[in-house]
Order: structure tokens, then sequence, then C-alpha cells
């Protein structure tokens, strides 16, 4: 029997993600949007893709969350996407409603599902849904810090000439400007990237790093990366749904980890089929400790935005 996993949302990080999934075959996919057509259209297309890539598996498009009951993960990507000069910051208030909406109807279908949300801010969108969720953190996780660090190593891939698959590396911390590449921590074929790249050009792809989405969304003008945030969901259904316990970079919940308490903030988490089974503590320089705590106090700043407008 196939897993089932909804993705709310049917823009093209929901609607790639969707596919992703649906072609690999393992799980029915529902995708939830409240435009009228386009998860219907969407998702017909995708089924029509079936015969050509071998999947039987059904995708079923909807305006509703009757047919996502009993899902084994949600998706959650609905939301507004960043234009042009817009940070991700920009969307806090437009998205905390949305997010909110989706994480009731959600609970209320498949109480025992796992969420991942995707929404921007991320970790403010994850906080919220926790909080309306009342899962337990292990339930509740953000995807960003896979994409950050994906961006990180593909920069750093491109630098050296060497493969993506040869570089070790972790991005910490919020999904913003205070993300926290752990260059102490990152190698390539085994051999510390300090010694590979001067100090100033690593400092330049740490900024690039921090300043992926923007440069995309600048490109497209009209919207936002999703091809690469597709694949980081995908990862992290995969991991949840084949109990891989792969560790991986992604929004947590913390409970006095990395000296942070009752925030979402991105560290290493192990991921299986009961979510976040167990948060990694990896050793972190001094400034890295520094950087972590500062980025989520960046977080905490708009957790606090949302508690005092609650709307």
């Amino acid at each position: 029997m196939r897993s089932k996993v909804t993705v709310v949302g049917a823009g093209n990080v929901g609607a790639t993600t969707a596919q992703r999934i649906a072609d690999k075959g393992y799980a029915d996919v529902v995708l939830v949007d409240i435009i009228d057509g386009l998860p219907q259209g969407k998702a017909l297309d995708m089924m029509e893709a079936g015969p050509v890539v071998g999947s039987d598996a059904t995708v079923t498009g909807t305006n509703s969350y009757e047919e996502s009951a009993g899902s084994d993960i949600v998706v959650i990507t609905a939301g507004v996407a960043r234009k042009p000069g817009m940070s991700r910051d920009d969307l806090l208030f437009t998205n905390m409603k949305i997010v909110g909406a989706v994480t009731v109807e959600v609970v209320k279908h498949s109480p025992e599902t796992i969420l991942i949300i995707v929404s921007n801010p991320l970790d403010a969108m994850v906080q919220h849904a926790y909080n309306l969720s009342g899962f337990p953190r292990e339930r509740v996780v953000g995807m960003a810090g896979i994409l950050d660090t994906a961006r990180f190593r593909t920069f750093l891939s491109l630098e050296l000439n060497a493969s993506v698959n040869n570089i070790s590396a972790y991005v910490l911390g919020g999904h913003g400007d205070s993300m926290v590449p752990l260059i102490g921590n990152t190698t390539v074929g085994g051999v510390p990237v300090a010694s590979l790249i001067e100090k100033s050009r690593l400092e330049e792809i740490v900024q690039r790093t921090r300043d992926g989405g923007a440069e995309i969304v600048g490109l497209l003008k009209t919207g936002s990366a999703y091809y690469a945030p597709s694949a980081a969901i995908v990862q992290m259904v995969e991991a949840i749904l084949f109990d891989t316990k792969a560790i991986l970079p992604c929004a947590a919940y913390l409970q006095g980890e990395y000296g942070i308490d009752g925030l979402f903030a991105g560290v290493p988490v192990k991921l299986g089929a009961g979510g976040v089974e167990e948060i990694i503590e990896v050793e972190l320089t001094p400034d890295e400790a520094a950087a972590l705590k500062s980025s989520a106090a960046d977080v905490q700043e708009l957790v606090d935005a949302m508690a005092a407008n609650p709307q």
C-alpha cells in the first residue's frame, strides 16, 4: 500500500514537489489549493505522465481538505511568494494568516500526520504552525537548511571545480540573512574548505549563499525558486516515509539544544518515521555559536511580532 502525501499550495514549489513525488511512485499525492481548477488541472497532467515515467501513483487535485484525510505527511507551501526587493520577513503577516488557516484544516483531517512547513518567512511560519497544531515537536519541521546547504555546496563546487557529492557542509540558523554556514565543518573530499579557498573569497561565497533566494528572485522578476526547494522537500519526505534516519539540516523546535529554548532554528536533525527523532549537536566555534544565537534572536523578533498581532 502506497503512502499518502498532501501538498498544500499548487504554485511552483508545491506543484513541482507533487510532481517529483508522483513520478517516483511510492506515494499517492493530494494537491490542495484555493484556486478553482488549478490543483485539479495540474494533478490530472501529472497523472497522465504516469504511463511515461512508470508510476501508478494517483494524484488528486482539490480545493478542500477532505481528500487529504489520513495523510502520512502534509507539506505546506501555501503563501505569497517573494517579489524583487522583498525580504522573506515582508511576507510575515500575510503568510501567517494563510499558514494558520491551512494548519487548522490539516490537523482536523490528518491528526497523526507529520507537518513539513515551507512557507516564508520559514522559521516564523513553522513556529506558528507548531503552536496552532498542538502536535509534539517531533511532528512539525521546517524545510530550509537543506536548501541553504545545497546552495552553499553548489557555489563551492563551482569555485573548486569539484563534485558536489564530495562537499560536506551544513548551513544552520534562520532561513534568511543571518543563516550560519559552518566553515569549520565544511570539507571537500575530507579536506577543510578553509585550506582550499582564501578567507575573503570564502566570505563572498557565504554571502552569495545568504543571498541565494534573492538572487533567483531578481533574475526571475515574477517568481521565486522552486526546483531546488522542491528537491529539498522530497529529500525530507523520503527520509520520513522510508525511515532512513538521515541527518539533515532542518528547522526544529529546540528545548535547550545549542543554548536555544522554545524556538525553531535550523540545526542538524535525524529524520525518520517519527519525524524529528533527534537533534544532533555538532561542535561549533565560538563565532559560529554566537552567530547561531544571533540568528535565533532574529527569528524571535518575528515570533514576537506575530504574538503581538494575532489577527
